[in-house]
């Protein structure tokens, strides 16, 4: 499947109901003109009313994507944001429920994310809605009652259909595994690139944006990516190709999918 044939796919309809979750993996060698494996699980908006979109997250401790989409009995599941590998915790402003889990390290430390990286925000509203905007500051967040989650990523991608401006740096410009959270007209889409591999080279930043608008995005976010690019689901386990020797990464949070009936 080529990028020139599925140009605004997510603007057609998908084999995906109010009730369902669609799964599509591309596996091609004429995009960008490399072999690439994209995985998207997609999720029409107005299914909120089935499912409800969560982080998992651990404080300390470091956890596969499937385990903490296992232990909070969701359906799907992809990795979250930027992390310490050290010693655990997110290394970027994390909220649940109105409580502050972590703040934005300073990026001169160890595993701190520089701010040109760190310019977005996935917000999920009292309401179940998800939505990726500009990162307000931290002082915002923690005084605004709107949201249930906020979790501070990046760079942005795509918003309102427009292409973002990208840091000039070897984060951005080289080919790596990538996850993203993309916002189209009808849908929600958790996307998995996988890279590193012969079967699956990866992309740029600036090839993922080319990539999200073609398909139909209109916001979308980059999240955490390289060995961390992981995608589970219930019914299938992992489904992508986790570039690390050792297979899934443990991570401090992850992007569950949850049905509503079991939670």
């Amino acid at each position: 499947m080529g990028c020139g044939q599925n140009k605004y796919f997510l603007n057609q309809e998908i084999n995906t109901t109010e009730d369902s979750i669609g799964f599509i993996q591309i596996k091609t060698d004429s995009i960008f003109n490399s072999n690439q494996i994209i995985s998207l699980l997609i999720l029409q908006k107005n299914a909120i009313n089935k499912f409800n979109i969560e982080f998992g997250y651990s404080h300390s401790d470091l956890m596969p994507t499937s385990s903490f989409a296992k232990s909070n009995n969701a359906v799907a599941a992809i990795n979250g944001g930027f992390f310490n590998m050290d010693s655990g915790g997110s290394v970027t402003y994390f909220e649940m429920d109105d409580i502050v889990i972590s703040r934005n390290r300073n990026p001169d430390l160890k595993w701190g994310i520089a701010d040109s990286i760190i310019n977005g925000a996935i917000v999920i509203t009292n309401d179940c809605k998800i939505a990726i905007e500009p990162a307000n500051s931290e002082q915002f967040y923690e005084s605004s009652k709107q949201e249930s989650a906020v979790l501070v990523t990046g760079p942005l991608l795509l918003l309102n259909s427009e292409v973002m401006k990208l840091p000039n740096m070897k984060f951005a410009n080289d080919r790596h595994p990538r996850t993203c959270l993309c916002i189209s007209k009808k849908y929600m889409v958790f996307i998995t690139i996988d890279g590193r591999k012969k079967e699956a080279e990866g992309m740029n930043l600036i090839e993922a944006q080319k990539f999200l608008l073609k398909i139909g995005c209109i916001d979308a976010i980059n999240l955490d990516g390289g060995g961390s690019t992981t995608m589970w689901t219930k019914n299938k386990g992992i489904v992508n190709l986790p570039s690390d020797e050792l297979g899934e990464r443990p991570v401090s949070n992850a992007l569950l999918i949850l049905n509503k009936n079991n939670h």
